[in-house]
């Protein structure tokens, strides 16, 4: 899961003139958007756990296609890559469970905190 965030400049309701606001999104989908004049902000409402365990599920199900693709395209290299693949993918799915898991506790107080 992945947090991005970038410059627009929109029309604020609040300041009644086009502003730079500051857009925040959890994958594709936009979670909150700021205006850099006011401060006031927009809050939407996104399913962070469903993301995570669909992120999850994709990545999972995906696993034997890509595996194919890359046996089909240059066997010797995966032969080659496989045992440290192998060693170093705990660790990796470790860190990117860690990465997303923070991400759906700071959505969580921040929600918790807004009602």
């Amino acid at each position: 899961m992945e947090v991005k965030t970038m410059e627009a400049g929109l029309y604020c309701n609040h300041c009644k003139e086009e502003v730079n606001h500051e857009i925040t999104y959890i994958n594709e989908d936009i979670k909150s958007i700021r205006c850099e004049q006011c401060n006031k902000t927009k809050h939407l409402r996104v399913d962070v756990n469903k993301k995570f365990y669909k992120e999850i599920y994709d990545r999972i199900s995906s696993k034997p296609n890509r595996i194919t693709g890359e046996y089909k395209e240059d066997l010797s290299h995966l032969l080659i890559s496989l045992p440290v693949r192998t060693i170093s993918k705990p660790y990796r799915l470790l860190q990117d469970v860690s990465a997303s898991r923070k991400i759906v506790k700071q959505y969580k107080q921040r929600k918790s905190r807004v009602k």
